[in-house]
């Protein structure tokens, strides 16, 4: 019998990941079967149990389940327990190895495959949802000079600061971002998802490198284009770090390594 993978979210139909790991394991020749479940929004546990039982080896998952991903888990990896959430299961007998994908591969995709190292930089994330959770540990592992996170809801920033005590990470509110500048420059707040700039000023692009916008296949997002207007080199949108995370699971999931490079270009939509 093939081997048997699946991603789960709801809804489901936008996913790009049976097409993703198909290429990848088209390139590593592996012979699996990775499909899509519309996950019940009442019965998540169930979904899993259901899929486990015939044979599921792993499972992706994506929004709004990542959270209770994390809460089914018998074996939640670090990544995981900081971000309280899982996009990645592994089944072992009875066990649900759970991982945190998104950090690592957000990571992998600015260093690796745009070239902007973050050691020694300034980086500005705004944002204090999972997507940032998850990107928090590898980010400060990666050694940035200063790690600045700026958001609307300061209370939940503190959270996060408290859990990471790591002194190079520093809160923002938006207004007090006025006059400072960065090298990098990552969106993870939802606005983009409708068509809204986080409330950022322009001056925190006047040195920058690189300008990160997480939401993929939108195009020029507001944000993306006050940064191209303030004049950044760089401008990337998410379709990396879906195919690097995705990456992640994959070699997790089958102890190889498959190639990111040409699945991000059959992807990528021109950022106009």
């Amino acid at each position: 019998m093939t081997d048997q993978y699946a991603v789960i979210g709801n809804p489901i139909g936008h996913t790009k990941s049976p097409l993703i790991h198909g290429l990848f394991a088209e390139s590593c020749g592996q012979q699996i079967a990775y499909t899509a479940i519309e996950g019940s929004t009442s019965d998540f546990a169930g979904d899993v149990a259901r899929f486990k039982a015939k044979g599921g080896l792993g499972m992706n998952i994506t929004a709004p389940f990542k959270l209770q991903a994390f809460e089914l888990a018998t074996q939640p990896s670090e990544r995981a327990r900081l971000a309280r959430a899982a996009n990645a299961f592994k089944f072992e007998g009875d066990a649900v190895l759970a991982e945190n994908f998104d950090g690592v591969g957000l990571l992998r995709d600015i260093e690796h495959n745009l070239g902007q190292p973050l050691a020694g930089r300034r980086v500005l994330l705004l944002g204090a949802g999972g997507a940032v959770r998850g990107a928090l540990l590898p980010f400060l592992g990666a050694g940035p000079a200063r790690l600045v996170l700026a958001n609307r809801d300061m209370a939940k920033a503190r959270v996060l600061e408290s859990e990471v005590n790591d002194p190079r990470l520093l809160l923002s509110t938006y207004e007090e971002l006025a006059g400072q500048s960065f090298d990098l420059v990552i969106n993870a707040t939802s606005a983009s998802l409708i068509g809204e700039l986080p409330p950022v000023p322009e001056s925190v692009f006047a040195n920058a490198a690189l300008a990160y916008e997480l939401a993929y296949g939108k195009g020029l997002t507001p944000f993306l284009q006050v940064a191209k207007k303030a004049g950044v080199s760089t401008l990337a949108d998410g379709v990396g770090m879906l195919v690097e995370q995705a990456a992640e699971a994959f070699e997790w999931w089958r102890g190889v390594r498959p190639k990111t490079g040409p699945v991000i270009q059959r992807l990528t939509v021109p950022l106009v």
